[in-house]
């Protein structure tokens, strides 16, 4: 039987305990997955470069010992990255009902350029449904403690990059 691949594509900028939570959750469905960091962030307030947002998620993927999941800078469309990776399933994470619609137009985009892929939306666990990277940010960006919002490779560099800046 064919190995089952999964890819979860986003921006993670930064990454959540609510994005962490449905990579975990998807490595329990799935032979492969493959967390696709996009190498550009048009989102107001970037605040990690791809390269670094890649190595956050790898340390925590590695330290929560997912074997088998892996992180991938996705360089292309979408469908295209599915299509050389051999995923026919797209995860999406969807909080409330305006995350829905954009995803839902998103999804079916992606069907229209690639019928055979299909996407899977999944909700976080309820106590992290609240949780959203611009919120992170908007946090960090006044000092404020992310720790219960993020995990632990993430909160190492938000501290790093706080105190760098504090030593200008």
């Amino acid at each position: 039987m064919a190995e089952k691949t999964a890819v979860y594509p986003g921006t993670f900028d930064p990454m959540t305990l609510g994005h962490f939570d449905l990579i975990k959750r998807a490595s329990k469905l799935y032979d492969r997955v493959i967390v696709a960091v996009a190498g550009t962030s048009k989102k107001q307030g970037a605040q990690f470069s791809a390269r670094a947002r890649l190595a956050m998620i790898e340390e925590d993927v590695r330290k929560a010992e997912l074997a088998n999941v892996t992180v991938k800078m996705l360089d292309c469309l979408l469908v295209d990255f599915c299509r050389r990776e051999k995923a026919r399933v797209v995860i999406r994470g969807v909080r409330v009902y305006s995350d829905f619609e954009y995803e839902f137009q998103m999804a079916l985009t992606n069907r229209r350029l690639a019928p055979e892929i299909e996407t899977l939306f999944m909700m976080p666990s309820e106590n992290l449904a609240y949780v959203t990277a611009s919120t992170v940010r908007e946090i960090a960006s006044y000092g404020g403690d992310t720790s219960p919002f993020v995990t632990e490779a993430v909160q190492k560099h938000i501290v790093a990059r706080r105190r760098r800046a504090q030593n200008g």
